[in-house]
């Protein structure tokens, strides 16, 4: 399969995208070995996991530095935001084969990125000023995570599918039945890679 740029994503330089391409060789090597995609995706690897990564750049803060990743697995979005240059990504896994293949692909790209081989609920609070997660958990479950490791400035970027709709509705109730006192802002943005899809962007979790 060619090589395709980030196009309307974002411009990145050549040095960027060789350290992405280096990127998409070890995903496809490791991936017989490992499930870190879906297959169905692999072929699509460039659109469906590095541009839908990449999309969430524009959304943070200008002056974020230290961000952390909600469930790494294959590197989707943490790793390619750290490539990009987004700031130190902090990645967090549970499973120790994506850890070391994680770890291996920092390796060859020196990306700025650290791994944790953790579970999100019991890693010490992080006071991040971006958190992400892609296809983890329902908003319902990522809020309370996310809180734990939020300052009053946090954003939260949380790509979601067609069902993200119902999501929020469900967020709604939840808070409002949790009687939880953060003055939680929840933006729906839409997807530039997935028309069907959403970011969900979250602001106010601190008291």
């Amino acid at each position: 399969m060619p090589r395709q740029d980030l196009g309307d994503i974002l411009e990145v330089s050549r040095e960027t995208l060789a350290r992405l391409s280096r990127y998409e060789a070890m995903l496809r090597h490791w991936q017989k070995s490992i499930n870190l995609v879906g297959r169905n995706t692999l072929d699509q690897v460039w659109v469906r996991h590095f541009q839908d990564s990449a999309q969430l750049a524009a959304l943070a803060p200008e002056t974020a530095k230290h961000w952390l990743d909600f469930g790494s697995g294959a590197g989707f979005p943490g790793l390619v935001l750290a490539i990009l240059g987004v700031g130190h990504v902090h990645l967090t896994e549970s499973d120790g084969r994506k850890c070391v293949f994680l770890r291996e692909v920092i390796r060859e790209t020196e990306a700025p990125a650290t791994v944790h081989h953790s579970r999100v609920e019991t890693l010490p609070p992080m006071r991040a000023d971006v958190i992400t997660a892609r296809a983890l958990a329902p908003l319902t479950a990522l809020v309370p995570l996310a809180a734990r490791h939020a300052t009053e400035d946090t954003v939260a970027l949380f790509p979601k599918g067609r069902k993200s709709a119902r999501e929020l509705q469900d967020l709604d109730d939840w808070l409002i039945e949790s009687g939880i006192s953060m003055n939680i802002q929840v933006e729906s943005l839409t997807s530039r890679v997935d028309g069907e899809g959403a970011i969900i962007r979250l602001r106010g979790f601190a008291p």
